[in-house]
């Protein structure tokens, strides 16, 4: 029964990857939401994707392409996942269950009339024994004496379990019989899915599928970053932890890093905790520790390739702890910061210094006192923590919730308590700002860390105690001449 369920299986996954994807997925995720000539002639295209939910993946696609094969669009579609929504699938999944219900109770079965068979062999001799001294006794009552009556109960006695497994035996063969209908109806729902799904040649749809994600990863590769456009509804991970603290992935783009850091806390914290997967962090299960040689302050902190990069506690010291090898590689100071609670946000908590990674690499937000206090973003070496370049947003950095970066692009939400929005956006490839109007549901009302990671194209947030993702909306303004 296993490899024609597997072959079924692999058919139907891949069917419904294709079929599916391009029956739902594409027409509900592809927008074309206007044309605009520019003023030195060129076409602006602009399109945008909502970013699927965690239980996705947040498998990022794209694709489309105009007459002359240019890339025109952006999709965003879960790949692993697509099989769910298709009907066949979850029929398919729930005669799975099926059969292993049946197989388990197969098994019990077994094992109890093995064991009970076992016991019937092992009663065989006395049952003999019985036997021959009841068919003695019957011919000859004589025979019987009060010293072999008590001989005889006492080997009754002995035989009396055997009653309850004749019981047993007799449940078991009513189970056995419901299990054999259950076969015949499994058998038919097997082979009517089988019938549907015959046609389609596994081959051909699997080198369909290889191609076709071929032709999105490529096409993805030549878009430019996007503009923030939307913040989805807050999706709760997990309930951990004191009030402040942060959480996050490696940020590094491409990474096959899939393991979670927890630091709780923002004053004088060494302890870091780090998870195997999404799924353990959300359990609270398979994490090993960390114990930072050197203390941190607020909850800026970011990992980067493998490294962790963090403010050295009452200092304005960046520092890069690289995991693997449990060691500190590099310390340097972000000169004129300010630290320990001279700049910090505007719920405190030493965030003077917030080290953040997008598409173009890593970031310090922080402020001095040259400054006046405004937000100063620079783009930093992760290699030497060199600053390589800074702007100066002109927004004052005491009266910011949060702030993080998406595509060389500073937003800062202006509150960190409930009713926050994103209100301010600072443009590095321009050095231009601009005043935004985009809510998003501060569900816990007090969020002390607020950082997006470019891998899974989410804002992760620490919110009183709740680690919080936040799906986002980015518009790509694509140009092509003519």
């Amino acid at each position: 029964m296993s490899v024609p369920m597997l072959k079924i299986g692999a058919v139907l996954s891949t069917m419904a990857m294709v079929t599916n994807w391009m029956s739902q997925t594409l027409p509900s995720l592809v927008g074309l939401n206007g044309t605009a000539v520019s003023p030195d002639g060129t076409h602006e295209r602009i399109v945008s994707g909502l970013y699927p939910g965690s239980e996705e993946g947040w498998q990022i696609y794209s694709t489309a392409s105009d007459p002359d094969g240019r890339c025109l669009c952006t999709v965003v579609a879960p790949a692993q996942n697509l099989c769910k929504r298709d009907p066949r699938s979850r029929q398919l999944r729930q005669l799975t269950e099926q059969v292993q219900n049946v197989s388990q109770s197969m098994e019990v079965v077994d094992l109890r009339t093995s064991r009970d068979l076992q016991y019937v062999r092992d009663s065989e001799p006395l049952l003999r024994g019985v036997d021959g001294r009841l068919h003695t006794y019957v011919a000859n009552s004589r025979a019987l004496t009060t010293k072999g009556l008590k001989e005889l109960k006492g080997q009754m006695s002995q035989l009396r379990p055997l009653l309850s497994v004749v019981e047993q035996y007799r449940a078991d063969l009513q189970t056995l019989a419901t299990l054999r209908w259950e076969l015949l109806n499994l058998s038919v729902s097997l082979s009517g899915i089988q019938e549907e799904i015959g046609a389609y040649d596994y081959e051909e749809l699997q080198h369909r599928v290889l191609m076709l994600e071929t032709r999105l990863h490529a096409c993805m590769n030549k878009l430019g970053c996007g503009r923030l456009t939307w913040v989805s509804i807050p999706i709760t991970v997990r309930a951990s932890g004191s009030r402040f603290g942060s959480w996050m992935t490696d940020a590094m783009i491409p990474s096959s890093d899939s393991r979670v850091w927890s630091m709780d806390g923002y004053y004088k914290g060494r302890r870091v905790l780090e998870y195997r997967t999404m799924g353990d962090f959300t359990k609270g299960q398979n994490f090993v520790q960390h114990l930072l040689p050197h203390p941190w302050a607020g909850t800026g902190h970011v990992v980067y390739n493998g490294s962790l990069y963090y403010n050295k506690h009452q200092t304005n010291i960046l520092v890069q702890y690289h995991f693997r090898s449990r060691t500190v590689l590099l310390q340097r100071s972000l000169s004129g910061a300010g630290y320990n609670n001279t700049f910090p946000y505007s719920w405190g908590g030493s965030s003077d210094i917030d080290l953040m990674a997008d598409e173009t690499g890593l970031w310090a937000i922080y402020t001095s006192i040259p400054s006046a206090g405004n937000i100063l973003v620079s783009r930093l070496d992760p290699r030497s923590l060199e600053v390589l370049q800074s702007w100066d947003t002109g927004f004052p950095k005491r009266s910011a919730g949060e702030a993080f970066m998406i595509c060389g692009t500073l937003y800062v939400t202006n509150s960190h308590l409930a009713g926050a929005k994103v209100h301010f956006a600072y443009h590095t490839n321009t050095s231009t700002y601009e005043y935004t109007d985009i809510p998003f549901h501060n569900q816990y009302s007090h969020i002390s860390m607020m950082d997006y990671n470019p891998r899974e194209r989410a804002l992760f947030t620490w919110n009183n105690g709740h680690q919080v993702l936040y799906n986002v909306t980015l518009f790509h303004v694509i140009r092509s001449d003519g």
